[in-house]
Order: C-alpha cells, then structure tokens, then sequence
C-alpha cells in the first residue's frame, strides 16, 4: 500500500498539471473534442485522487490533516471537485484555467514536502474533526471561486468601458453570467462554512477539555462567516448588483485569505495540532 501512494504522490501533480494545460489550450484554442476530453481527464483525475487520501486514511490511521502538507492536497482536492461541480451545474468551462492552476500549485507543493505520520494526537484520528476540515475547506475554496469571479468581473468591466474587445470579451462569460458564478461560489462557500462552524461547535467541548470561544481562528472564521451572510441577504433583500457586491466577495476574500495564512502563523489556539 506504501508503494502505491508513494506512486500516487508523483503521478497525482503530474496529472493536474495535464488538466490545467488542456484547460489552458483549449482557452486560447476552443474545440469540442478538447473541451470533452479535459473534462473527462478532470474526473479521472478528481477519483485518482479521492483514492489517494482514501488510501493514505487508511494506511496512517489518520485522515490527512495532521500537517500543512496533508492539508495542501486535501485543499487542492476541495477545490477541484468544487470546481467540477460548479462547471457541471453551470456548463461554463471557460473559466476552469484561471481556477485549476490554484489546486495544481497546493499538489506540487504537497507531493515534494509531505511526511508520512504514525504517531499523531489521538484528536486529529477523529472522523468528525476530518468532515470539520474538509467542509472548511471547501468552504474556503467556494470564497476563492467568488473572488475570482469577481476579479474576471472588474477586468471584463473595464475592458468593456474601454472599448477593448479582445480575448478575454471574447472567452469569458458576460458580466451578468460572471456576476451569478460570483454569487453562486460564494453561496456554496457559506454553505460549506455554516456546515463546518455547526459540526466545530457540537464537537468542539466533547474533544477539548477547556475550548477558547475566543480562539483567533474561530473569531475570524465567525467573522468571515458574517460579511458574507450580509453579502447574500444585500443582494437577495436589498437588491444590491454589480461592483457593490464583487467588491464586498473581493473583501470577504481578502479576510479569509488572512485566516489561512497569516493568522496560522502569528498566533496559537486549539485549532493548532503541529
């Protein structure tokens, strides 16, 4: 089973980097037989990859959590099925090669400097702490989705203004069908971290003996969790559009991207296992 992850690890980037050239190639070159087949090398490569933390579950005892580079695959695998998911109810496949470059880079970067770990904390063998990850993580990757949207948004707009009707006028969806995909992956994203702070509160006081309700992370992930329910409840109540609304995803973003990053490293809460 070792050999065969330790496989799967090498031929799993390799095969997001096929992905991201077809959608790259097919971009700048459309044509029917390219735009079923990167489809279909997406989904082998999404069930590839399932089996790969299925298999590295099983083999370690663990769900792969335990380390920044465990969870690097994991988020590349959230964001890409995502994706999948989203271009499947949309059928817009136009937009994947600004997308699938973001899980591309998190597998490379997670094939070269994964370790394999036995001995880990008893918590981070729980089930519910990996659906907890997972959701959140895929709540991150629909926020990622609205602000690219949004930021394909802005640039079409000002292509527009400025009467330049090139590549991106011609590829890219109009700006009310970018405006919907912005809305919709931020939708998702809420979905998926109402999902993940609901299962964190349950589990919360049965595996931790004192839980801080002021932890930063948990602060901030409450707080990304509000301006994006004022997002939605704007647009749906108020009938907020346009540039209002991008802006607002693009500052949810910005947050969000802060709570993944910065705020792992600068501070120390129960939400840190490593």
């Amino acid at each position: 089973m070792k050999i065969l992850i330790e496989n799967l690890n090498i031929a799993i980037p390799i095969l997001y980097f096929i992905v991201f050239i077809l959608y790259f190639s097919n971009f700048w070159k459309p044509r029917k037989s390219l735009a079923r087949l990167k489809r279909i090398i997406l989904f082998l490569t999404l069930l590839i990859h399932f089996f790969y933390l299925f298999a590295r579950t099983i083999e370690f005892d663990h769900v792969p959590i335990t380390n920044i580079f465990e969870i690097f695959t994991l988020l590349a695998f959230a964001i890409t099925l995502s994706y999948y998911i989203l271009e499947l109810i949309t059928e817009v496949r136009n937009t994947g090669m600004f997308i699938l470059f973001i899980p591309m880079v998190f597998q490379i970067i997670s094939s070269l400097k994964i370790v394999d770990l036995l001995n880990v904390q008893e918590i981070l063998r729980s089930p519910f702490l990996g659906v907890h990850v997972f959701t959140a993580l895929a709540g991150y990757a629909g926020i990622t989705f609205s602000a690219i949207y949004g930021g394909l948004y802005l640039m079409l707009y000002k292509q527009i203004k400025m009467h330049r009707f090139g590549l991106l006028y011609q590829r890219l969806p109009n700006l009310e069908l970018l405006e919907s995909l912005n809305y919709t992956s931020a939708l998702i994203g809420f979905t998926m971290l109402s999902t993940a702070i609901v299962i964190g509160i349950i589990w919360m006081p049965q595996a931790f003996t004192n839980p801080s309700y002021f932890d930063p992370k948990l602060i901030a992930t409450i707080f990304i969790w509000i301006l994006y329910a004022l997002g939605i409840t704007t647009k749906i109540f108020a009938k907020w559009r346009g540039k209002r609304i991008i802006y607002l995803s693009l500052a949810g973003f910005v947050v969000a991207l802060f709570s993944m990053t910065l705020l792992n490293l600068l501070f120390t809460g129960f939400h840190k296992f490593h």
